[in-house]
């Protein structure tokens, strides 16, 4: 989508006068943050594109979800204008923020939670609880094979839902069961839950207003 920033200020003295036409376009995940400039014309002197990716960036820091990080998404500035005078850094940052915060706020961001892969080895007698219990965490298994004269089983679980789970595995499995995690991949997180979270960071925020 395409978004524009302006950020004009006029004081006593001199002025602020930053203006940007941006278009933002999401990545496949685990791209991260790309920024390009496509500028024809001298629209906007060289010497300012820095300065809007730089208000581009800061902008992702605190997103418009929960206020938390933006990531997978290309950002290009193709268009904009300056004023001779009162044109600064501060200004296109500015401008380059407002722009980004409107590709936000319409463009349909999703909260994202980190998946991890885990594999858990268990005697054959508790595989059944160790799935379910992994079912109920919102884990999708991945696989199941022999291990040694016992069972592995492979699955994709949030992070947020096995935070504790070397003590749960314990006590499930009587300590016979024993489990690898590893950083896999970022999932969006399901509708009702991100809600619940956005309202919970909300709260947070204006209880330390």
């Amino acid at each position: 989508m395409v978004a524009e920033g302006k950020f004009i200020k006029q004081t006593g003295g001199r002025g602020q006068y930053g203006h940007v036409w941006m278009r933002f376009e999401p990545l496949p995940r685990g791209s991260g943050v790309e920024f390009v400039e496509e500028l024809k014309g001298m629209n906007i002197p060289r010497e300012f594109v820095p300065s809007v990716e730089k208000g581009f960036r800061s902008a992702l820091e605190k997103g418009v979800l929960a206020r938390y990080p933006v990531t997978d998404i290309r950002a290009v500035l193709f268009d904009g204008s300056s004023h001779e005078v009162d044109s600064s850094d501060q200004a296109f940052q500015v401008a380059a923020r407002i722009a980004t915060r409107k590709a936000l706020e319409e463009g349909g961001s999703v909260l994202l939670e980190p998946i991890m892969r885990v594999e858990v080895i268990t005697p054959e007698e508790y595989m059944g609880d160790v799935i379910g219990d992994l079912n109920r965490r919102r884990g999708i298994i991945q696989g199941i094979e022999d291990h040694h004269g016992a069972r592995k089983v492979s699955a994709l679980v949030p992070l947020s839902e096995v935070l504790r789970y070397a003590s749960e595995l314990r006590s499930l499995t009587q300590g016979r069961a024993y489990f690898h995690m590893e950083f896999d991949h970022y999932g969006e997180v399901p509708r009702e839950i991100a809600e619940r979270v956005i309202a919970r960071r909300k709260k947070a925020e204006l209880a330390v207003k």
